[in-house]
Formats: C-alpha cells, structure tokens, sequence
C-alpha cells in the first residue's frame, strides 16, 4: 500500500483501540463496542462500490489484495489490544462456523449447476424472456438461488446478446431467480435454511411467505414484461447488432448433474434431521459433526460432478472460476469485517446500535413487525442477509416454536425481509454477485454498485412498500 494510506491504517488501528475494551472473557462483548469498529466494514464496502468503477484493472487483479487489507483492519487491532488468542478465536468462530458452510454450498451449487448445459439459443422476445424468469422463479427454491442462477443466467443472456438493452433483464433477473425466488423453502435461500437449522419447520416458510412470493413475483414479472415490450422495439428501430449466437434448437446435456443437484438437497436434508450429539471443539467455539459431514459430502458431490462431466459441456457453459473465486474472496473479507458489527447488532439496546434495535420493539415490549421488516431488510442488503437473518432471529426471542404461532408475524417480517432485500444491492445475497461477473465476462455493460442500487430501489422499493402496508 502506498505510504499515505499505510498511515492512514495505523491511525485506524490506534483509533480502535483507544475506543475502549472490546473483548469479554467469554468473547466479543457488543456492549463495549464503540461504532468506529464499523469503519473497516464500510470501507470494504466502499471499495466494493467504487473499485471496479473507478480502477477497474487494479480491482480485477487486487480485490482479494484489498479484502484482505480491510480483514486486517478489524483482525489487528484485536491481536494488538487483545492479544493474538483473542483474534484467532474470533476469527476461527465466525470462519469455521458461519463463512465455511456458507462458501461450501454455495461452490456445491455453482460446479453442479455449471456442468447442466442449456444448448442452443432461443430468440430472446418478452414472451420468452418473461418465461425464462418465471421458470428460474419457481426453480430457486427448489434448486437454490444459486443453483437456479448457475443454470439459466447464461442461456437468457444469450438469447438477448443482439440487444443494445439487456441490463434489465440481468437487473430482473438478479431480484426474481437470485433471490425472490427462493423464498419457499429453506433450500432457497441462506437465510431460511438458517432458520431451518434453528428449528423452523420446512413447511412453514412455504405456507408463511407464499402470499408475498406470489405477489411481487407476479407483479415483477408483469412490469418486466412491459419494459421489455418497450426496449425490444427501440432494439428493433436501431441498426442491428449482429448476433453472436443464432438461434438453434434447445438441448439439455449434463444430465447427471441434475441427479446431483437431488444429492445436495438430500445431504442437507440429512444433516438436520441427523443429530448425533458429537461437537469438535476448536478455539472460539465447536463444530457439530452433521455439519463437518454435510460439508465434506458437499464437496464430494462437487468433486463427482467435475470427474463425470465431460469437458465440452462445461465448456458450453463458458464456465471459468472467477465468479465463485470473486465471491469467496471478497465474502471472506465480508465475514471477518462483520464480527463487530453483528456483536454490536447481537447487543441490542445495550450496543452503539441500540436506537437502531430499539426501534423493534413497542412501548408495551410487543415486536413491532414493520420496523422488523424494514430494519432487517435494510440491513440485509447491506450485511449479506444471511447473517443479519439470524441476528433479527434471535432479538425477536430465538425460539422457533412461538416464532411460528403467536410471533408467526414477526418471523414472517424477518424472513420475507431477508430474501427480498437481500436483492437490493450486488453484496446482499451471495448470488447477485456470481451473476453480476459472469453477465460483465458475457459482455453485458452491468451497472457499477451504487448503479444497480438505482435499479434495484426503483424496480423493488415500491413493491416493499406496498407488502409492508399490506402484511406489516
């Protein structure tokens, strides 16, 4: 780094550690946390925000470089006030137990979903564009988020790579298939298969979320439909632009892969409802063995699908590692740079946070649903939604048998919330990111971060709007 911003990181450290103890004896204590522990998290997402728009090259061959500079500005100063101990706990709990499990699925779900190729092309009409959607809809929360966007985020642009406007369709395609649309089960979404592991019921999510899911996917798809309607005709009235790929019969290879993608369900299915009482203790924390196990099945059915798929079909695909590399990498930093910030969040009223927390609570101690949903959907965006799910889970009482009857709301708030709005920026949801990389190497102009938060809120703010003040 040059000199200047060295000095700058020095006074940074020293900053945070004259903002007072942060480190319990039984761990990271939120209450004692000043907000300057925040300043690492913000400037790693500043730099998510602006690199790739204003030093594109330095970004693409330095993000993991710059993640991991932020990384050391929360890690430092806990070794040096703290002690290395310290830091090392804090940073095995939050890697072993939350970043590891996270980036084990989510590289299950992309190799597996990578080796199912969608061959030929199809004219991409708002017809057939607003049928793509839909089917990725519904697919999500069978297949994962992931998993749905893995397999269709390649044929749709695709059949619309003649275009000069296909931004939007990635934008629709990021809030529909990559995040909305796994809000019915908790194989969708992180955040739900969370909720899953504490116990919710995998039925519940269906029943509970089913009247928001069909309504802002319904209404989505319909304004896509018409902006679609719209922008083909202004593609039409312009020079042609040729097309790369014509349009040809569809095919499907990489059959086995589908097969495979039943086998994650199935492990992850099996790890909850096995519970064989047997944790690995590590520094910081313990492991519980259905979850080592989950996760070394994971990686073997990643593994098998490399071994049986042959190398032309991936290469159909055009598949490559950067996206899932861009997503570890940078959700490595994201993990660690969250360990203050959700210990403040997890502090409640107590924390540097408490205005913030408080405000989901009523006078009389009831939840006040409507600030749980926006709280945790704005947090979401911003902290991935997966963890912030699981904060809002436990201020609301942490107990998923009153969570499901007389707070049913409350969860439903939280969870709706989380899914939703973890689609309002590219950091929110694990996905958004992966799809986001691979449609700018397909050659689509993708907007920068804050470009597609002025997607993202314009399409989606008014829908949020609209479902709080129906259910909220």
């Amino acid at each position: 780094m040059p000199g200047k911003t060295g000095m700058r990181a020095g006074l940074l450290v020293v900053m945070l550690l004259l903002a007072g103890p942060a480190w319990a004896a039984e761990g990271l204590d939120g209450k004692s946390l000043s907000l300057l522990w925040v300043v690492p998290f913000a400037g790693l997402l500043l730099t998510i925000a602006t690199g790739p728009v204003f030093f594109p090259r330095f970004w693409h061959h330095h993000y993991g470089k710059l993640a991991v500079f932020w990384a050391a500005m929360t890690v430092l100063p806990l070794a040096i006030g703290m002690g290395p101990l310290v830091a090392v706990e804090a940073v095995l709990h939050a890697m072993l137990l939350e970043y590891v499990s996270f980036i084990v699925l989510l590289f299950a779900l992309f190799t597996v979903a990578g080796g199912i190729l969608v061959s030929g092309n199809l004219h991409g009409t708002p017809a057939v564009n607003t049928g793509l959607l839909a089917l990725g809809t519904v697919l999500a929360s069978v297949v994962g988020t992931t998993g749905a966007s893995m397999i269709l985020i390649r044929p749709i642009i695709r059949a619309n790579d003649d275009r000069a406007h296909n931004v939007h369709i990635v934008v629709f395609f990021i809030l529909l298939v990559s995040n909305i649309g796994g809000s019915l089960t908790p194989l969708g979404d992180p955040p739900l298969f969370l909720g899953f592991l504490r116990g919710v019921d995998f039925f519940w999510t269906t029943k509970a979320l089913a009247f928001e899911t069909a309504l802002a996917s319904g209404l989505l798809l319909a304004i896509f439909f018409v902006l679609d309607t719209w922008l083909r005709s202004k593609d039409d009235a312009e020079p042609k632009i040729r097309d790369k790929t014509p349009d040809r019969d569809i095919k499907l290879y990489g059959l086995r892969n589908i097969a495979l993608l039943g086998a994650i369900i199935a492990v992850i299915l099996a790890s909850a409802a096995w519970k064989p009482g047997v944790a690995i203790p590590f520094p910081g924390g313990e492991l519980a063995l259905q979850n080592v196990v989950r996760d070394v099945l994971l990686v073997g059915v990643a593994l098998v699908s490399l071994w049986i798929t042959p190398g032309p079909v991936r290469a159909g695909n055009e598949f490559n590692w950067e996206p899932i590399l861009e997503v570890a990498k940078l959700f490595a930093g994201i993990f660690i740079c969250m360990i203050p910030v959700l210990a403040i969040l997890g502090a409640g009223k107590a924390g540097a946070l408490g205005p913030l927390v408080s405000l989901v609570t009523q006078a009389d101690g009831s939840p006040n649903n409507g600030a749980y949903f926006w709280v945790t959907g704005l947090l979401s965006a911003f902290l991935d939604n997966a963890p912030t799910y699981l904060v809002f889970f436990q201020i609301a009482g942490g107990d998923p048998a009153i969570l499901m009857t007389s707070l049913a709301k409350t969860l439903e708030a939280i969870s709706v919330a989380a899914v939703f709005m973890g689609a309002l920026t590219y950091i929110g949801n694990a996905p958004n990111l992966m799809v986001a990389v691979i449609a700018r190497d397909m050659g689509v102009k993708m907007p920068s971060f804050f470009g597609y938060m002025l997607w993202s809120f314009g399409i989606l703010g008014p829908l949020l709007v609209l479902i709080w003040w129906i259910g909220y």
